[in-house]
């Protein structure tokens, strides 16, 4: 079941933006979402929270300009997706153009795991680093500062995923969530942390005069980067991020990007002059994430920090090579997955948990996000590990934080969970094969008493209906040049319409022609074949759809049922 909730829009919100020259159509989207004033809009870099108030970030700036000054080696440290592959590369470019001696490290998901264990730290050692910096990993790795103080090696924690109750002994720790941290934003991605922490190393450079008689790199040209990352790691786009995203995307709007983003749109086949957030979590950041999920992420970090037009491009195509083969095994999977659940009614659970021995580690977490999708239940889903270990990646619906979820599971089962982290919305976990019926049944009677019975029935909430008159191209391309993403939902729309004609297409796809008064629509439903009503009340996207070089809008349908 499917319940279409209207956004309210604030009558006295809608009227002060419109007052101040915002669209009426974006007015009431943008008062729907709680903004009540232009300054709220305001995307330019003066805006930007300035870096001092994140905690430790001082401190990370004086021991990263020791480093430079002395000459030491450092050694950075990334996680294998695409916020950690963006935190990577922004960290090699700007301290490479500071001067300082670095390279990166990316543990390789199947043999290391997650974060910096003593096992990537003994890897790291060979390298004979002074200095280890992690990006999007780090605030749960007790034990591999430890490994790493008893080599020798300082280490500067930069991440943003929640602590737990025991933080490492690092020389500095940088996380907005860390106990302590007055930043007003809490939904930095681990790309937004280090493109912070560069900042103020910058400035601490700046202070010590080591730009003297010389031009100051400018940190602006890192934030197609930090926008990449932003979005494909589904953070909340708060007004800081906002204008992260919103700088980002006017470089590859204005073709002043890295060559790797310039490759990885080329290859995806899309407009960066029309560059969207939409593109860069559908079509840039699972090219990224294929190479973690598949092989190695120090591919896709080869592709943002290659400075080799050519190199970035065949790059680009081996990750799009790699992505295709993501999609096919994921849809394998999830083919598995759909044939074990239809036994199972879901309405009598709370959470689904769900394993294959032949899945692949690096697809369950879509697999998970996919599940999720169709059941609006959260969902966890395992694959094979090593030495009987079973790898888990969960995500969540509105309603239930994942990560606190889990947490209060390993609090009434110590031993059932080795190790897990995240966020609100998406987990990883380790466990021990034999132990996975167990932590079905204690997962679910966690989500059974934390949730809400009522969060477990999808819910859309939509921006209400649109008028004739904006059933067009103008209108399509407003709503795609804005900036839309998680806690900052793009605009959707819902109104009846009268089906004049319906087909299947490669036999899951329903492509509709829709009337509405005078005004004759196309609409699509993706992974849909059941047909349509000759009536229907809908949910659907404003979009622009481009064949053979001509534009038009297109509905993509969310939901649909009968009117």
């Amino acid at each position: 079941m499917t319940r279409i909730l209207p956004r309210p829009a604030p009558t006295r919100a809608v009227t002060r933006l419109i007052e101040a020259g915002t669209h009426p159509l974006l007015a009431r989207i943008y008062a729907a979402r709680g903004i009540e004033n232009r300054e709220q809009l305001d995307y330019s870099l003066k805006s930007l929270l300035p870096p001092t108030q994140l905690k430790g970030v001082h401190e990370a700036a004086q021991i990263l300009a020791d480093a430079i000054e002395a000459g030491a080696r450092m050694l950075i440290v990334a996680d294998y997706d695409c916020d950690g592959a963006t935190a990577c590369a922004v960290g090699i470019r700007a301290l490479r153009a500071f001067g300082a001696d670095v390279g990166y490290l990316v543990p390789n998901r199947f043999e290391y795991g997650y974060g910096l264990t003593p096992a990537i730290v003994e890897l790291a050692a060979g390298l004979e680093p002074d200095l280890l910096i992690t990006v999007d990993n780090g605030i749960a790795s007790v034990e591999g500062v430890a490994a790493a103080r008893e080599h020798g090696i300082a280490t500067v924690i930069t991440d943003h995923h929640l602590p737990g109750d025991v933080l490492p002994d690092a020389d500095v720790i940088v996380n907005p969530n860390q106990p302590g941290c007055d930043f007003p934003s809490k939904a930095l991605a681990g790309v937004g942390v280090m493109f912070y922490t560069m900042l103020a190393l910058r400035a601490e450079l700046r202070e010590r005069g080591a730009f003297a008689g010389k031009t100051e790199p400018n940190l602006a040209e890192l934030l197609d980067l930090v926008a990449l990352g932003t979005v494909a790691d589904v953070v909340k786009l708060d007004h800081n991020n906002r204008i992260l995203v919103s700088q980002g995307l006017q470089r590859m709007r204005a073709d002043r990007m890295q060559p790797g983003i310039r490759a990885l749109f080329a290859s995806a086949g899309r407009d960066a002059a029309r560059a969207t957030t939409f593109d860069m979590g559908f079509a840039l950041g699972p090219r990224l994430n294929a190479a973690g999920r598949l092989a190695d992420m120090s591919l896709g970090i080869e592709c943002l920090i290659t400075d080799d037009m050519g190199r970035a491009l065949n790059i680009a195509q081996e990750l799009d090579t790699l992505n295709r083969e993501r999609r096919s095994i994921e849809a394998g999977m999830q083919e598995e997955a759909m044939t074990g659940l239809d036994a199972i009614d879901p309405g009598s659970r709370a959470s689904l948990t769900l394993f294959e021995p032949e899945w692949h580690q690096g697809v369950i977490g879509i697999l998970a996000g996919r599940i999720k999708e169709k059941f609006h239940r959260p969902t966890v889903a395992f694959a094979r590990g090593n030495e009987g270990e079973l790898k888990g990646s969960g995500r969540s619906i509105p309603g239930l934080h994942l990560r606190d979820a889990l947490d209060l599971v390993t609090k009434q089962a110590p031993d059932l969970i080795l190790k897990f982290g995240g966020h609100a919305m998406a987990a990883g976990l380790t466990i021990r094969e034999t132990d996975l019926a167990r932590f079905e049944q204690v997962f679910e009677a966690v989500v059974t008493g934390l949730i809400d019975p009522a969060d477990l029935t999808r819910r859309l909430e939509t921006d209400g209906a649109l008028e004739d008159s904006l059933y067009s191209l103008e209108t399509a391309r407003l709503l795609e040049r804005e900036i839309w993403g998680q806690g900052f939902a793009a605009p959707l729309f819902d109104d009846t319409f009268r089906v004049e004609n319906q087909r299947i297409l490669k036999d899951k796809h329903l492509k509709l022609q829709l009337r509405k008064g005078h005004t004759r629509i196309d609409a699509i439903q993706f992974n849909h074949a059941d047909p349509a009503s000759p009536s229907i009340h809908a949910v659907f996207r404003l979009a622009v759809n481009e064949y053979n070089g001509v534009s038009s809008i297109q509905l993509m349908l969310e939901h649909f049922e009968a009117a």
